[in-house]
């Protein structure tokens, strides 16, 4: 495909400015910067776009912490003027690189995302006994920025809009140190490379999607599995022949070393799928999907403390609702009818009184 140029305008021009700040307020116009910034969002935005067109836009400091739940990771939260600019960069590449990526990679992307993913393994599981399962060994701080760049001017010719770009991969701030040596490395070569991106950004996101998608034609116009499926860093490939997949982890971890990417030794084999495989959450057989015990365990938890706040008349029943309507709805997708009806039984949201 053609590099794609005169995007500058589009991308500094009201209409994008105005929609990103409606999308990085969305859900979060409570908290005290978004506030803040949206008592006089007018000016605020008129000054962004000006330091947008004079070149004089700058990140600012990141806030960092920890998540524990499903896992620990450490999350960078950036200011929210720089999150505006986070969309208004995405609202004009994403339509860029869309007929760029395979229909395989699933993550954040319109009409896809993890029940896409889902059911694409379900039905591959069905299909095939083997199953290749790769997960990429700290992924996000692993993303070499020099690859990166490289990669986006490969698809756009707009000067001013890589230069942007330079700016906020440039300006993520320092993440978990990554040992590796690749082939063509000498001694100096891991200290003179910048990588890492922060997890949290809408940017981070759509450079995670964009990093890997030379390995998904590669996996699919040079390996050529029978099904294969990517979510952000986990991927599967599906095939009848256990020897093929065991053959096709050698050419992959070749291909990986190009992008300076390695595969977590612990989370990467080849199973049966009659045995079941995990992957998003889920363990996934031929004829049935149920969730992992982790991810049961955690919602229990989150049944208890919110059934206490309930009973102590500190949560309100239409916020309880709220909050558990996004998991029931996902966990709808597998065969969890009798566990999502035992959980609910067992904390029976009805009239106040002692517990």
């Amino acid at each position: 495909m053609k590099r794609v140029g005169g995007l500058w305008q589009t991308l500094t021009g009201w209409p994008n400015l105005a929609l990103a700040l409606h999308r990085a307020a969305l859900g979060k116009r409570g908290r005290p910067d978004v506030a803040q910034f949206l008592l006089d969002w007018e000016p605020r935005l008129v000054v962004l776009r000006r330091e947008l067109e004079s070149g004089e836009y700058r990140t600012g400091g990141y806030r960092t912490f920890v998540v524990r739940e499903p896992k620990a990771r450490r999350i960078s939260a950036a200011p929210f003027r720089d999150r505006v600019v986070h969309h208004v960069l995405t609202q004009v590449l994403e339509p860029v690189f869309e007929p760029r990526f395979t229909r395989e990679s699933c993550a954040c992307r319109t009409g896809l995302g993890t029940h896409r993913a889902l059911d694409t393994a379900a039905r591959a599981a069905f299909a095939f006994p083997h199953v290749m399962q790769g997960d990429i060994r700290k992924y996000f701080p692993s993303i070499d920025h020099g690859i990166l760049k490289g990669q986006l001017a490969g698809a756009v010719k707009c000067a001013r809009t890589l230069q942007l770009l330079a700016t906020i991969i440039e300006g993520s701030n320092e993440q978990e140190a990554v040992s590796g040596v690749f082939p063509g490395d000498d001694l100096f070569t891991s200290l003179e490379r910048r990588r890492g991106l922060p997890l949290g950004n809408q940017t981070s996101q759509f450079f995670a999607n964009l990093y890997l998608n030379s390995f998904d034609h590669f996996v699919l116009r040079e390996i050529r599995p029978r099904r294969y499926v990517r979510y952000v860093d986990d991927f599967l490939l599906f095939h009848e022949d256990k020897g093929f997949l065991k053959e096709a982890r050698v050419r992959i971890e070749a291909h990986l070393d190009s992008l300076r990417l390695r595969l977590h030794d612990g989370k990467s084999r080849t199973y049966r799928t009659e045995d079941g495989f995990t992957f998003l959450g889920w363990r996934i057989f031929p004829e049935h999907r149920r969730l992992v015990r982790t991810n049961v365990v955690r919602f229990h938890r989150r049944m208890k403390a919110m059934w206490e706040d309930y009973r102590a008349g500190d949560l309100e029943l239409e916020k309880v609702v709220e909050r558990l309507r996004a998991w029931d709805a996902h966990a709808a997708h597998g065969d969890t009818w009798r566990l999502r009806e035992g959980i609910y039984q067992r904390y029976p949201f009805g009239p106040r009184g002692p517990a």
